[in-house]
């Protein structure tokens, strides 16, 4: 489970996945995806309202807890519209979502780090039980891929589009491919 500790963090976590989802863009082309209503600028949002859910659930006052109600529902209405559920406390710092569509996240799952989802993905339970996936670092989920059930990953590791993981990998930096999902050889 990912915490903020303070104000400052959240809002430089909100900023650094801002910097990572416009990456490569400039100011102009920002305003740009403003004005057109890309779908860039609602995930921001979303990913925005996202972390301030997180930041306010582990908060112990009233107005915290009104404040994570308001967050909660903001990035629910903003998720139904771009096909997204993901738990408030699953990511840690520098999650960026390329596009909209379906991504599931089942809330008991743990991410680390700077991951990175393609769109129409699944890290979820089983559905025979609750266990969740457990990612290390710097995880690059392709288009179509789902890290199914009491999975855990290392850190580096790219999951090809449309794979299926299903076991765990605890070597770091392998690509994995397939369904069910396996070390791609090189």
């Amino acid at each position: 489970m990912f915490l903020f500790t303070n104000k400052s963090d959240l809002r430089k976590c909100i900023k650094y996945e801002k910097k990572l989802l416009f990456s490569g863009i400039d100011r102009k082309g920002i305003v740009k995806y403003v004005i057109t209503n890309n779908h860039l600028v609602e995930i921001s949002k979303y990913q925005k309202f996202l972390r301030k859910e997180n930041y306010y659930r582990h908060k112990k006052n009233i107005v915290s807890k009104i404040l994570e109600l308001y967050y909660t529902k903001k990035k629910n209405k903003l998720g139904n519209k771009l096909g997204f559920y993901i738990g408030g406390d699953v990511f840690d710092v520098g999650l960026v979502l390329f596009h909209h569509g379906t991504i599931i996240v089942n809330g008991n799952a743990v991410v680390g780090k700077n991951c990175k989802l393609h769109g129409n993905n699944c890290i979820g339970n089983n559905g025979k039980d609750s266990c969740a996936p457990i990612l290390g670092d710097n995880i690059d989920i392709g288009f179509g891929a789902s890290i199914i059930g009491n999975v855990k990953l290392a850190s580096n590791i790219k999951i090809g589009a449309g794979a299926v993981v299903t076991k765990s990998f605890s070597e770091e930096g392998i690509t994995l491919v397939g369904v069910p999902a396996h070390k791609k050889q090189i």
